[in-house]
């Protein structure tokens, strides 16, 4: 009796890429053998007295006097420990040869009720048996709680691979906050950008301005030759903004957006950047100056608003300052095209004839004559739309004083 080997219960169930493999053993306390390795120190070579398996998920290959002793070797699992099972609290082995090459690392856990094995598949692939020989051992069953057949395995083995694809694919996307933080980044980049741009514009001005002062070939008749590089810039790179409404980036409402950058656009690239005439008039001062005056309070604040902060100074002067600003600015714009019309006539640049039989020749100054109706359209729907925002910004508080 005393040389009677004692078998537990095995249940066992498969993958493609591996074996799983439950023994009903409880009780099964951790003993850790020791390394068979000697260490160098300053004091000599000495034995190493440290357990080779500190905690209770392990990998292990041909080790001697644990508890529980796993090993794979030869393409044979064998496993011994002293656990609680059908015989009551003794010693329990058993060893199984596998149907196909397996990795020599078998990884166990053990719990209160039994010791789990996972062995992983050398080639990928459904076993019909686990082990080699046909006569399946009377101690193993299939372990129908994790049993699937192939069919089953290799839905689940998709659904996995799935899994990890759509999981690559949002680390590839970013996290939401991620994506939030490039999109903040980026708005503050645009902002600060076009504040430098705006600046620029405005403190040449200002400072020209007061050294040369008002007099002729001074300051108010070469802006266009001394800003208008750096107001191309800023005007070429506000496309961005009706970009930015129109795909959702920001909340802004594309209509008016699109209202003031086709606007400008105009006014500078072609009234003032295609007539050298109207170059060194007066009225690009004015234009230019009112231009960069707006927006040196707009791109700061919406700078700060794409780092959560309020300077209540700058949101008051950037929800106000354009209340006399829009109109001057507007009306500066209709005197530079009143003042293009009889250049554009005497030119007869951009102007054409109709073909035969109509014959009549269209003067350019008949569309400059529709754009100042637009203009003023134009100043309408940006005008309402600004006096939204600051009554949305500013009405609430009001409401709560009274």
């Amino acid at each position: 009796m005393e040389n009677q080997v004692l078998t537990p219960h095995v249940y066992w169930a498969q993958r493609h890429h591996e074996l799983y493999l439950r023994v009903e053993l409880s009780d099964v306390q951790v003993k850790a053998g020791r390394r068979d390795v000697r260490r160098v120190s300053a004091l000599g070579t000495r034995w190493d007295p440290r357990p080779l398996f500190p905690e209770s998920q392990q990998r292990v290959n041909g080790i001697q006097d644990t508890n529980p002793a796993i090993s794979i070797t030869e393409n044979v699992l064998h496993f011994k420990a002293q656990g609680h099972g059908a015989k009551g609290d003794n010693v329990y082995e058993f060893h199984l040869e596998f149907l196909d090459l397996v990795k020599p690392e078998p990884v166990y856990k053990l719990t209160q009720r039994q010791v789990n094995i996972t062995v992983q598949k050398k080639e990928s692939q459904w076993w019909e048996r686990l082990t080699k020989q046909e006569k399946r051992p009377l101690f193993l069953a299939p372990d129908f709680d994790r049993w699937l057949d192939e069919s089953d395995a290799e839905m689940e083995l998709r659904a996995k691979e799935e899994e990890q694809l759509n999981k690559l694919r949002l680390e590839s996307q970013g996290s939401p906050e991620t994506l939030t933080s490039l999109k903040k980044g980026y708005l503050f980049m645009y902002n600060l950008v076009q504040f430098l741009g705006f600046s620029w514009i405005f403190v040449n001005m200002t400072v020209r301005f007061f050294i040369l002062g008002k007099g002729k070939y001074t300051s108010f008749y070469d802006t266009f030759h001394t800003v208008a590089d750096m107001m191309y810039f800023c005007q070429m790179l506000a496309a961005v903004e009706s970009i930015n409404a129109a795909i959702g980036v920001t909340k802004t409402p594309v209509v008016p957006s699109l209202f003031q950058l086709l606007g400008r656009n105009f006014i500078l690239f072609i009234i003032f950047g295609t007539m050298e005439e109207m170059q060194n008039k007066a009225v690009v001062f004015f234009v230019f100056y009112i231009w960069s005056t707006v927006e040196i309070f707009r791109y700061p604040f919406y700078m700060l608003s794409c780092i959560d902060m309020d300077w209540k100074v700058l949101t008051w002067l950037r929800y106000t300052v354009w209340i006399p600003l829009y109109p001057m600015g507007c009306l500066a714009e209709a005197v530079s095209v009143i003042q293009s019309i009889p250049v554009f006539n005497e030119t007869g640049r951009f102007s054409f004839t109709l073909p035969y039989p109509v014959k009549i020749k269209v003067r350019f100054s008949f569309f400059l004559q529709i754009y100042l109706i637009l203009l003023f359209l134009g100043l309408y729907i940006n005008f309402r739309y600004l006096y939204k925002q600051r009554r949305r910004r500013f009405g609430q508080k009001k409401k709560k004083i009274h």
